[in-house]
This record gives C-alpha cells, sequence and structure tokens, in this order.
C-alpha cells in the first residue's frame, strides 16, 4: 500500500507479532468475510467499502470489516472520504506460510462445487 492515508483518521490494525491463528481462522469462518478476502485477493489492490456487493445491511458490512482488520486479515486506511481495504498478505504469509493460499484455493474449489462465484 503506498503512504498516502488521511492524516488523523488512522484506525488500530495488530502489528504483526500480535496476529494470531485462531483470530484469523474466526475471521475467515464466515461466508461473507471469506468473500471480501478472496476478492482482494483475486483483485490484487485496495478496494473501497463501496466496491463490495454484499447480500447484507450496511451496518453487518462494517462489521465485517472490523472483524477482519482486527484480526490482522486486511488494513484499512481512509484516502479522502474512502476507506480502502488491503489484504495483508505479506504479514500472514510470514506468520502462516501456505495458509492463506489453501485457504482461497479451497474457497475457490467449494464455490465451484457448490456452483456459487462467492
Amino acid at each position: 500500500m503506498t503512504d498516502t492515508a488521511t492524516p488523523g483518521r488512522a484506525l488500530p490494525h495488530p502489528e504483526r507479532e500480535q496476529i494470531r491463528l485462531e483470530s484469523v481462522l474466526h475471521a475467515l469462518s464466515d461466508p461473507m468475510r471469506l468473500q471480501i478476502v478472496r476478492e482482494l485477493a483475486a483483485r490484487e489492490a485496495e478496494l473501497s467499502c463501496s466496491q463490495f456487493e454484499l447480500p447484507v445491511t450496511k451496518s453487518t458490512t462494517t462489521h465485517h470489516f472490523r472483524v477482519l482488520r482486527e484480526s490482522g486479515v486486511i488494513r484499512q486506511v481512509y484516502r479522502g472520504t474512502a476507506k480502502m481495504n488491503g489484504l495483508r498478505r505479506d504479514d500472514l504469509d510470514v506468520l502462516f506460510p501456505g495458509l492463506l493460499d489453501s485457504l482461497l484455493a479451497a474457497a475457490g474449489l467449494q464455490a465451484g462445487r457448490l456452483g456459487a462465484d462467492g
């Protein structure tokens, strides 16, 4: 990510050393949160919250992003008025080698098996 975050609007994130496996697994156990992570991984870019089309209310969407951020799966920064989301792939790959790729591959296989795109 670039360092163009809006000053004074920083959101709390765990440091790499604070990220725990059980928190990551819990965050990714929800289908909506897994869908968010799959999209971030596929696009390999920061996306604003409004770029996700989730079949839940705005407050529920906000909750899902907060769980992902607080578990260390994503990083959120404000850029102007947009809250941008990026996958913390580097941190997760260092802490839990192969985990993210395995989970994303399994989620893709499951989506194909169930005839779903997410």
